[in-house]
């Protein structure tokens, strides 16, 4: 069995805290403690993380970490090198602070360039091997992850976000994200932003791999909820295809 990642501890640590049981649909659903996918639907077994230049920074609005729909779990599953954190309005988390300060990352705040604040650089593109060249720091993506409205509050209520570099992107397609979908099409999961940023830096191939992932986790997650005869061939060819991409890589 593969090592317990930061989100992983990060959900334990936010059970420890909690004063009540956390409820939301679904809760009376059997679950596995570390996908959080009903049992008989657990994906654990074909988690497998991969090499990339690439890093990133969780940033978690309260609760967000205990919900079952949430796709920021599906980053660290895949990317070694992710960092997960509660945001506090008025204490942020030293040892976030502190990583976003070290010298060995370049970070940048995954968010649309319309809320850059005044002067704040906004970028869409970069090649890693690239920056490390001539920076001598890797890439640290910060993604903001709640709804949209958490995400926004989370942006404007974070002083220590805004003199970094933005990386925006405006996707073609409207998002897949059939859980927890955002009322405009830029609304994306954390992991589907994950996976653009990903393709926009030069790692096409890990970006697929996610997209793949992400699309196993929907559907697990949507049989769990049916009350209708489970898809069986349908959750196959997405583990397939998941699988494929990641052959692709090892």
């Amino acid at each position: 069995m593969l090592p317990k990642h930061a989100v992983h501890h990060l959900y334990e640590y936010r059970k420890a805290i909690s004063s009540k049981p956390f409820t939301a649909r679904g809760k009376n659903v059997i679950r596995c403690q570390s996908c959080l996918l009903a049992e008989p639907l657990c994906t654990c077994a074909y988690r497998q993380q991969v090499k990339s230049e690439l890093a990133f920074l969780l940033i978690m609005y309260d609760d967000e970490v205990l919900k079952p729909s949430n796709s920021g779990r599906l980053i660290a599953d895949l990317i070694p090198d992710t960092h997960a954190f509660i945001w506090s309005r008025n204490e942020p988390n030293r040892k976030m602070l502190s990583i976003i300060n070290d010298p060995r990352y370049q970070p940048y705040v995954i968010f649309p360039s319309q809320y850059a604040v005044e002067g704040q650089a906004v970028v869409s593109q970069l090649e890693p091997c690239d920056i490390k060249k001539v920076h001598n720091k890797q890439p640290l993506f910060i993604v903001l992850d709640g709804s949209w409205r958490e995400a926004i509050k989370m942006f404007r209520k974070s002083d220590y976000l805004h003199s970094l570099p933005l990386f925006s992107f405006s996707p073609d397609t409207a998002a897949s994200y059939a859980i927890r979908k955002g009322a405009r099409d830029f609304q994306l999961g954390t992991a589907e932003v994950a996976a653009l940023a990903l393709a926009a830096a030069g790692e096409p191939e890990n970006a697929q791999l996610l997209t793949s992932w992400f699309a196993l986790f929907i559907g697990s997650t949507l049989q769990g909820r049916s009350r209708h005869q489970r898809d069986s061939e349908g959750l196959m060819e997405l583990r397939q295809t998941y699988l494929s991409a990641l052959k692709r890589l090892t």
